[in-house]
């Protein structure tokens, strides 16, 4: 698979996405911002390119690579049985998604681990560009897991490269400052995540940042227990990120990438701070 490609079609499907939801968010926003958009729209859009190019280029589509190299060598127990492809795929992608989630409750559970995710939830306003937001040792840690179940998994590369397409959509879609009636969210939340679902994740309260840990399908959250309906406050009052970090000034772009050396680790993480 040619990667310049790959990274084409995604980054095209991305901004995209992006620019839809932007329009949306200042025609129909769910929540009056509470911060100025100019200094996090920089900070988190440098944070998605800075990702970016040091996954490429340190990784080269490593998920990708991945796939095709189990595929060529058929590891992988996908590979080791015979199922139409569309079989695979969903199996593929139901895997990659669970993947996901419990990855998520990880970053929660373990300090180590949340001293790198708090920057994401660090964020003070909750809108599209929020899904940018991810420290770059986040984004090569999470490579190397996707890695691991890919090749342990033999997910053929398409569905990897359509898994993540759908994924960084639906991260933006799920972060963003839209308004949807209550009964498109009702109906939409039955099988993946919408922003009033994932915006409880955001909340300064442990007992609702620990919740909602899906990223596409919400099904996830339902099963294992960590599903969480509606904030205690009402989602346009509701405060969003950290109780530790309440200030944008500490919040800035090299803040941020400095923020796990020295980290106010707070109640967050499900072993709390002694």
């Amino acid at each position: 698979m040619n990667y310049l490609v790959s990274d084409g079609v995604r980054l095209t499907v991305y901004f995209v996405v992006f620019a839809l939801l932007a329009a949306f968010e200042f025609t129909r926003p769910r929540r009056t911002p509470s911060q100025p958009r100019v200094g996090r729209w920089f900070s988190n859009g440098s944070l998605f390119f800075i990702n970016f190019f040091l996954v490429r280029f340190v990784l080269g589509g490593a998920a990708l690579a991945a796939a095709e190299f189990a595929a060529e060598r058929q590891w992988g127990f996908l590979n080791d049985v015979s199922l139409y492809w569309p079989v695979k795929f969903a199996i593929g992608f139901l895997v990659l998604d669970l993947m996901l989630y419990l990855q998520h409750v990880l970053w929660h559970a373990l300090p180590f681990l949340w001293r790198f995710h708090l920057v994401h939830h660090s964020d003070l306003d909750f809108d599209v560009t929020t899904a940018m937001r991810v420290h770059p040792a986040e984004a090569l840690i999470r490579v190397f897991i996707t890695i691991g179940v890919v090749v342990a998994t033999g997910i053929d590369p398409w569905t990897v490269l359509i898994f993540e397409t759908v994924i960084a959509a639906s991260t933006q879609f799920n972060h963003s400052n839209i308004k949807l009636t209550p009964l498109i969210d009702e109906r939409l939340r039955k099988g993946i995540i919408t922003p009033d679902f994932h915006r409880v994740h955001h909340s300064p309260e442990p007992e609702e940042t620990n919740s909602n840990f899906g990223f596409f399908l919400s099904w996830w959250d339902k099963l294992f227990g960590t599903y969480r309906e509606s904030p205690m406050t009402p989602h346009n009052l509701m405060q969003i990120g950290l109780n530790e970090y309440r200030s944008a000034d500490e919040l800035s772009l090299p803040s941020l990438i400095a923020l796990p050396l020295s980290a106010r680790l707070g109640a967050y993480s499900f072993k709390k701070e002694e």
